[in-house]
């Protein structure tokens, strides 16, 4: 897996007593090397690639200093000269695929179109790497990669007229879109597949291109109903094929239960062809709230 880091200058001295403390001195100090000299040729980004190939394929739970260092084939005493813990390791790790070679404010079309392919770059990084919302769900510790990424994304309403606010504002409601709908998806899968399929998901969404920004014709095709190949289909048959019922046979079993006749505003929608719990509100979500995001660039620019 390739990592994307900067090389970056010397910071003052800053306090270390809390884990956040150590994370931000760790990802803004520049220096990799281990505090007591090298141990048989460990980098910091070598044990930020081990610790991402741990929780890849076997989950956040398992993730340890232990199972690293035996991942590196290594002792755990080690990795201390180092990382000092666990959350200052998972703050490398949030950090390390938090952008990739190409950034928003460089994709083609103009600011909806960047929007929508930030979007589902971040739909896919989700579903490529569902561990970074569990890991992210602790406090955040900023990064030069994640704030890289931040820079890039408020770039993309350069020219719109938007206040400074309305356009961080924009970016947080898109993002927190996002990963919402992804916690979601990614609890109703754990549910249906249980703890052994988990880490299996996890390392299929691994096959496809690696980083942020790998995507093909961004901006070019995801404009505001274009949803061939992207947000229809994300989704849809996911439910088909793991363990426990699909989306039809739920559907079956429910036809033979209920009777939808005391559900009318329910029963019309069915019959008109609409799948509630389907898994796939995601373009249609996005696409609203873009419409939303595009009235208050409207009424900036009067």
């Amino acid at each position: 897996m390739s990592l994307v880091t900067d090389p970056l200058p010397a910071s003052p001295t800053v306090p270390t007593s809390t884990p956040q403390e150590r994370a931000l001195a760790l990802l803004w100090g520049g220096d990799t090397r281990g505090s007591r000299g090298p141990a048989r040729g460990l980098t910091r980004e070598r044990i930020v690639e081990a610790a991402i190939d741990v929780v890849e394929r076997d989950g956040p739970a398992a993730m340890s200093l232990r199972r690293v260092a035996a991942q590196l084939g290594v002792g755990v005493a080690s990795l201390y000269t180092y990382v000092p813990g666990r959350a200052e390791l998972e703050a490398l790790m949030l950090d390390a695929v938090a952008v990739g070679p190409t950034l928003p404010h460089e994709w083609p079309g103009d600011w909806r179109a960047k929007l929508t392919a930030l979007a589902h770059d971040d739909w896919r990084q989700i579903r490529r790497h569902p561990w970074v919302l569990e890991l992210g769900a602790a406090e955040q510790v900023p990064g030069p990669n994640m704030l890289r990424w931040l820079d890039s994304a408020l770039r993309v309403f350069d020219g719109t007229g938007l206040r400074e606010a309305e356009k961080l504002s924009a970016i947080e409601t898109v993002d927190a879109y996002v990963r919402g709908l992804g916690r979601l998806r990614g609890a109703e899968e754990a549910a249906a597949d249980g703890p052994a399929g988990r880490g299996a998901a996890t390392a299929e969404g691994r096959g496809d291109t690696e980083g942020r920004g790998e995507t093909e014709g961004r901006g070019e095709t995801e404009g505001r109903g274009e949803t061939e190949g992207r947000g229809e289909t994300e989704g849809r048959g996911e439910t088909e094929g793991r363990e426990g019922m699909s989306t039809r046979e739920r559907d079956d079993v429910l036809g033979q239960l209920v009777d939808f006749d005391r559900y009318p505003a329910l029963r019309r929608a069915l019959a008109a062809g609409a799948t509630p719990y389907a898994g796939a509100p995601f373009e249609f979500g996005l696409q609203r709230l873009l419409d939303g995001i595009e009235q208050l660039v409207i009424r900036r620019a009067t």
